[in-house]
């Protein structure tokens, strides 16, 4: 089964833009769905398409790379007869799949697309790291797409829920709250949506398994030791503190402050010495990271500190996966308890992952911001996360705070729009009860964070 996906609508528009004229280069965490997506975009869009995978590949496939690139002529004939395809020219799309693997074939693009006849989709994840760029030109032809997991209306979709989100849309457009009975159902979605996540095996397992958790998770599990055993093939220099640092990824989360302390992986370590760590995590898109912002009153990105760092799943669905262990989950009847919003731990956690998992996958970079008092010797405001309006000349900034529970308290926001009050847009909570309005505070229920951060 092929889900609805938004990137669709991207690869369309690189096409009709390009004209052949640049590759397109997708990145994305493994198991998201890149390779599906695209090998439908190639049936559909063209009169024929090649998917090279090079998680397994003919030798002759690779012969060709390495001797006919200066005679394409027979390079072509040698893909063409290899996948049993006619070739038409501007009109069949050639895919690289887990590109990654061989570099060679990345390197490849820019002649391949200067001789014009066909396009070419590029697929891979882990594209930035040392081993796999240290022997290539990186070509200048080349348009970069990222692609994440399933966000929550793509979830919807799949469970075929697209009336509720243009409902949910609609409600926030008016700035209305939903009736009572379809706000306790979006609720319910939305959590169905924290425990599933958004890698396509898992939603299809629950999907098709009359609405199996247990199926759901026998998948994300799979994907988690696929995880780690990708960690086990990394350079053995920062092996040991990624696989550290991953494993400790709940613990961490589940913290007040949810930063990485990494005296708690390491005792004496420094963050210059987990650099590679933390770019090995975020360039796998396993791993979202969000940097504390020091002094949000001019850009975000000019005062963060990489030193205090939150480092959260790039899938809530995984996250929770990763948290408890199967016995553990039976046992104590986790699902059913997260899904009627009655888990006593971790919850706030899995909330807060998936307003960071949502604001990322709209191309946003994370920030936080925490105020430490001197004389009470403790941080008296925390914001979990910042949005910029991204203006030059009006620049604003919008405070998110993320409630997993009814009851709370908005004291540190309220401190921070007190502090910023000329640099504020709009303040946005996230919370489980449905929407409400103030003059500075705009409440939004759990499921409209897709709503927000456009």
């Amino acid at each position: 089964m092929v889900f609805w996906r938004k990137i669709y609508k991207q690869l369309l528009e690189w096409k009709n833009e390009t004209n052949g004229e640049k590759a397109l280069l997708v990145e994305g965490a493994r198991r998201i769905g890149k390779s599906t997506i695209i090998e439908e975009f190639g049936k559909k869009e063209y009169k024929s398409y090649i998917l090279i995978d090079f998680n397994d590949v003919s030798d002759s496939v690779i012969d060709a790379f390495h001797n006919y690139l200066n005679d394409l002529d027979t390079f072509f004939l040698i893909l063409s007869t290899e996948y049993k395809k006619t070739l038409y020219p501007r009109e069949t799309l050639i895919i690289f799949d887990e590109v990654q693997r061989f570099p060679k074939a990345r390197q490849s693009i820019k002649k391949l697309v200067k001789d014009g006849r066909f396009d070419y989709i590029e697929t891979g994840s882990l594209i930035s790291i040392k081993e796999n760029v240290k022997d290539i030109t990186l070509p200048s032809e080349e348009r970069k797409l990222r692609m994440y997991p399933l966000d929550f209306e793509e979830f919807c979709a799949a469970l075929d829920e697209k009336p509720m989100v243009e409902y949910i849309k609609a409600c926030f457009e008016k700035k209305i709250p939903l009736e009572d009975k379809l706000h306790h159902k979006a609720m319910l979605l939305f959590r169905q949506f924290l425990i599933v996540g958004g890698m396509p095996k898992s939603v299809l397992a629950y999907k098709e398994h009359a609405k199996s958790f247990q199926k759901s998770d026998a998948e994300k599990r799979d994907i988690l030791a696929l995880y780690r055993n990708d960690i086990m093939k990394i350079d053995s220099k920062y092996r040991s503190k990624v696989l550290a640092l991953f494993d400790q990824i709940p613990s961490f989360l589940s913290k007040h402050e949810k930063r990485v302390v990494l005296s708690d992986i390491e005792k004496q370590s420094t963050f210059e010495q987990f650099h590679d760590t933390f770019f090995w995590l975020s360039d796998s898109m396993i791993a979202n990271e969000c940097f504390n912002c020091g002094d949000p009153n001019i850009g975000l990105s000019l005062n963060e500190d990489r030193t205090y760092v939150k480092c959260y799943m790039g899938d809530t669905g995984l996250l929770i996966s990763h948290t408890f262990d199967e016995n553990e989950i039976e046992k104590e009847e986790l699902y059913r308890m997260l899904l009627l919003g009655r888990l006593s731990v971790n919850e706030g956690m899995f909330f807060e992952n998936a307003v960071a998992q949502e604001l990322v996958s709209k191309g946003h970079k994370l920030y936080f911001y925490t105020h430490y008092n001197e004389e009470k010797h403790r941080n008296d405001i925390e914001i979990d996360f910042l949005l910029s309006n991204k203006s030059k000349t009006r620049y604003k900034i919008s405070p998110v705070e993320v409630k997993s529970n009814e009851r709370y308290s908005i004291t540190s926001l309220e401190r921070f729009m007190d502090k910023y009050a000329d640099r504020i847009d709009m303040a946005y909570v996230i919370h489980p009860k449905n929407f409400k309005m103030t003059e500075k505070i705009m409440y939004l229920p759990a499921y409209m964070i897709m709503c927000i951060g456009h």
